[in-house]
């Protein structure tokens, strides 16, 4: 039994995501009739790797330890291009996905349907890709979310109260540094209290997928220290805390205080980033039996917020965007240089006119586009930020994966342009 108060739960979120990664389209075929702008063959390839390596596996790891293990819970954010490339290339993945909702031990967040950056660029299609994504969530799996993580963990005070309004009780963010000022990032947060414009509220209320809205939205923010010490660390062999033990990463989750340690990563962390052959699944597989002896329960985000819902009264004020992303915790991944933006700026000048034309095809390629991927293989940062961009990209060169976009924008515009409600 845990002792009252005495340490930390533990909030374990997973990310799980593939983009739809562009074909090598050339300027010559841009205008062509039929062009495809998604390279079909590399999409089920990377998956099918990925699904051998990291889902299937992990999924079974996962689903043994919350039969086997009484307090300890899960939960996932599945993107909808991920759940869409289930149903394309692994049904496999998906069933392992519905046996874990199964046990109803594990809590599933709503999120962008294309896990995109419109929360930047267009508040209409934000929000209804979100409430999109939760209808999703409900067919697929039977259950609505209620708690929100936006792309890339995407997150300011606006965006904290778009979700409320939207009838979200919780949101996730990255606990950065100059923002907590020296608080701990374990501890319950609210965004601070304001009322958002009348013409955003018209907006949200258009297409929210729940029609009343919390009184506030607690903020339950990533512990990155520790979090990163699974997600980047874990292999590392010049690492000051190499090997990691399930032991030794227990009396670190023990020492850092506060009322619930969110880990919060990646999926692809296990067995993808880090190899079954660090000893990763290992490592995981040990962790509730001794969170159990030493009486850490591993709760979900809705369960965090209903224990200690009394206790949220630190406010994280962010009045600028944060993430989960670099070194920087910013926008700088998606948007630092001239490309990205450029790229960004493109593609949602034509939102106008593929809505216009109603046709569900060019909204979906309009709407791929807009996964934060694409731009993030443009970044062309330097020393350590640029290698996990580096590694995370399918392209040569940033310049590469900006030329393949531009093209398809050329195409989609070209398009869009021909069509006949525009002529």
């Amino acid at each position: 039994m845990q002792h009252k108060h005495s340490h930390p739960s533990v909030c374990f979120y997973f990310q799980v995501h593939q983009p739809y990664r562009l074909r090598d389209l050339r300027f010559g075929d841009v205008g062509a009739e039929g062009t495809e702008y998604f390279d079909e063959v590399k999409n089920r390839d990377i998956f099918r790797k990925v699904a051998e390596k990291c889902y299937l596996p992990a999924n079974k790891l996962i689903l043994d330890l919350v039969q086997q293990y009484p307090d300890f819970q899960v939960s996932y954010s599945l993107s909808g291009v991920f759940l869409r490339q289930c149903q394309e290339y692994g049904p496999d993945v998906l069933e392992s996905f519905k046996a874990l909702a199964q046990t109803g031990k594990v809590e599933f967040l709503a999120e962008t349907y294309f896990h995109s950056l419109s929360s930047l660029k267009s508040l209409s299609e934000f929000v209804e890709q979100v409430s999109t994504q939760v209808e999703l969530i409900e067919n697929i799996f039977g259950v609505r979310p209620r708690v929100f993580r936006n792309t890339e963990l995407i997150y300011s005070n606006e965006l904290a109260h778009i979700a409320r309004l939207m009838g979200f009780s919780g949101m996730l963010a990255e606990g950065a540094d100059h923002l907590l000022e020296g608080r701990n990032p374990n501890d319950p947060f609210i965004p601070p209290q304001f009322t958002l414009p009348n013409d955003v509220q018209k907006i949200v209320r258009k297409f929210r997928p729940y029609a009343k809205a919390p009184r506030n939205i607690s903020v339950l923010l990533k512990n990155y220290k520790l979090s990163d010490d699974v997600a980047f660390r874990f292999s590392d062999r010049s690492w000051i805390g190499y090997p990691l033990t399930a032991e030794r990463f227990t009396d670190w989750l023990m020492q850092s205080g506060g009322t619930s340690v969110n880990l919060f990563m990646d999926y692809e962390t296990f067995g993808e980033h880090q190899w079954a052959d660090t000893g990763i699944f290992d490592f995981l597989r040990s962790l509730p039996k001794i969170w159990q002896e030493r009486g850490i329960r591993a709760i979900t985000p809705s369960e965090v917020i209903r224990t200690h819902h009394r206790r949220f009264k630190h406010v994280y004020d962010a009045h600028t965007h944060v993430s989960w992303a670099d070194s920087e915790r910013d926008l700088s991944a998606w948007q630092e240089n001239h490309i990205q933006r450029s790229a960004l700026d493109a593609l949602f000048a034509l939102e106008e006119k593929v809505k216009a034309t109603r046709d569900p095809e060019l909204l979906d390629i309009w709407r791929k586009l807009q996964t934060s991927d694409h731009f993030y293989y443009m970044c062309t940062k330097y020393w350590s930020d640029g290698d996990v961009h580096k590694y995370f990209s399918p392209y040569d060169s940033p310049y590469e994966a900006y030329r393949r976009f531009s093209h398809a924008v050329c195409d989609l515009r070209e398009r869009v342009a021909r069509y006949p409600s525009h002529k």
